[in-house]
């Protein structure tokens, strides 16, 4: 299991969001047009006010609980929820953020359509490969989940299988760039520290990077 990252220094996580701000910009990119959310699942609660001190805004959390803790503690910052979102978490998870990247399922649009309101925006994740042990709904469902959605859809999310080759992923962010122009839709999630500068190239207006900020 991954350790929490603790001891966060404000100079250096600054120095690295400046070069991954450099790094979307030679992928041909306006880092003003990417968004950079801090993935915070192992950043203890105590540690994260560094991150406003070195010029992060928004950050997001895999877990419900750590969630609604964090985004309590600390509602200076601009919260997503990114991790796997389980129906039964909706609620306690819909006041605290802005954007919920991860809706996937059935159960989670009947939560949704009970505990949402007309702030909850929300990001349909797509499984752009087909990875049977992948959550995200097939690319052909998309059509009848913007149709059943009771809450307003701003874009699509995706996690491409994992490879050390940054290149490997870029059909996979290609193609959920073109599922969201098909459907009218503005915002792409996709791309973490390995290969947010491929996503970024590819369209992604939201990426999602965890230890290149912090080490």
């Amino acid at each position: 299991m991954p350790r929490l990252i603790t001891g966060l220094d404000a100079a250096r996580i600054s120095a690295n969001l400046e070069r991954v701000k450099s790094e979307i910009a030679d992928a041909g990119r306006d880092p003003g047009e990417v968004q950079i959310l801090a993935a915070v699942k192992y950043v203890p609660l105590e540690e994260i006010g560094t991150l406003g001190e070195a010029g992060v805004s928004l950050l997001g959390e895999n877990r419900a609980q750590d969630l609604e803790a964090k985004a309590t503690a600390h509602p200076q910052f601009r919260w997503h929820f990114i991790g796997q979102l389980q129906s039964r978490k909706v609620k306690q998870i819909v006041p605290h953020v802005e954007l919920i990247h991860s809706v996937a399922t059935r159960s989670a649009v009947d939560q949704l359509a009970k505990h949402g309101t007309p702030q909850t925006h929300i990001l349909l994740e797509v499984n752009i490969a087909g990875e049977a042990e992948k959550a995200g709904i097939k690319p052909e469902e998309l059509p009848r989940f913007l149709e059943l959605s009771p809450v307003k859809v701003v874009g699509l999310m995706t996690m491409p299988p994992y490879t050390s080759n940054p290149e490997e992923s870029r059909p996979h962010f290609a193609r959920l760039k073109e599922l969201a122009d098909e459907h009218g839709l503005h915002h792409l999630s996709m791309g973490t520290s390995q290969d947010f500068a491929v996503a970024a190239a590819e369209g992604a207006t939201i990426v999602r990077i965890g230890t290149t900020l912090y080490t």
